[in-house]
């Protein structure tokens, strides 16, 4: 059987005089993947989202003459297929008799519920990564952060920076620009507005110089740093170390239908053993898959 732990896999366990053990659990960062998505249950085999196309302007009315009537209609439809996440690790009968330390059967469980939350936050992050990359496409057919997003009604729209940026004072003042430019399907304003700073790591220490003084960055007059005297990001920067681009950068919005986590079963670990063999098997499983609905809840750069 492959992947079976034996008495050979861990032989100083076997006996005394090992004062430590190390490498089976490490301290963890914060859950970081409920930052980046509205966490929902469900209880079926996927979720759909479906959009709806508004209605336009009001026309004027001439005196005695009929009203303009418009008509609405289905648009876009968001699956969410859950997804089985597991993993496991066997231990043959004679390992656990003889372990004098518990290291293989506590331990190693310890390790694998660190594999399963290391899991999910970088199938999560990964929604983030893929941002830009156009074989992974949303309901509107085109990737997450894009300037070519259809209207179901005719004519697109963009959430990205129309010429890529590092994160800077300027590139975080234009995006502000551009969100609150937004429109719904038929051309309507829209009051979108950016909540929280998505960062990789390396990006922190920037954010903090930009989002924390009350002046201007890098520069030596008094001009105030609009973006902290406005409350242009009220909830603060969020770093997430499972990002993979460096220089990549998000802002999430208040709208209301977009980056989702649907959570079908939680994590579920359980132990059984084998007739034959005598061997412990362990286990764990979970079951969830996260996305994006409405693209107006991001608005992302590459970096320069």
């Amino acid at each position: 059987m492959a992947g079976v732990i034996t008495s050979t896999s861990f032989a100083k366990a076997l006996f005394p005089g090992v004062s430590s053990w190390y490498g089976n659990k490490y301290n963890e960062f914060e859950v970081e993947c409920k930052d980046l998505f509205d966490v929902h249950a469900s209880r079926r085999s996927y979720e759909e989202d479906v959009g709806t196309s508004g209605f336009g302007l009001a026309q004027e009315k001439p005196e005695g003459s009929a009203v303009a009537y418009d008509d609405a209609t289905q648009a876009f439809i968001s699956r969410y297929s859950h997804t089985v996440f597991a993993l496991g690790f066997v231990i043959t009968r004679e390992m656990v008799e003889d372990d004098l330390y518990d290291v293989v059967g506590k331990r190693k469980s310890e390790a694998l519920a660190f594999s399963m939350r290391q899991t999910k936050e970088n199938v999560c992050a990964n929604v983030y990564n893929r941002a830009f990359n156009p074989s992974f496409v949303g309901g509107d057919g085109v990737c997450l952060a894009s300037a070519a997003h259809p209207n179901f009604a005719g004519g697109t729209q963009s959430n990205i920076l129309a010429v890529a940026a590092d994160l800077s004072e300027a590139s975080l003042e234009q995006a502000c620009i551009d969100i609150q430019k937004w429109t719904d399907d038929r051309g309507l304003r829209i009051n979108y507005r950016p909540q929280t700073l998505h960062i990789p790591v390396d990006l922190e220490f920037e954010a903090e110089r930009i989002l924390k003084t009350p002046y201007r960055v890098g520069s030596a007059n008094n001009d105030v740093n609009a973006i902290n005297a406005m409350g242009k990001i009220p909830g603060g920067v969020k770093i997430n170390h499972y990002f993979t681009d460096t220089n990549a950068w998000f802002l999430r919005t208040n709208a209301p239908d977009s980056m989702k986590l649907y959570e079908r079963r939680g994590a579920e670990f359980t132990i059984d053993n084998d007739f034959d063999t005598e061997n412990a098997k362990y286990k764990a499983t979970e079951r969830y898959v996260p996305g994006w609905t409405d693209y107006r809840g991001i608005f992302g750069t590459a970096g320069a």
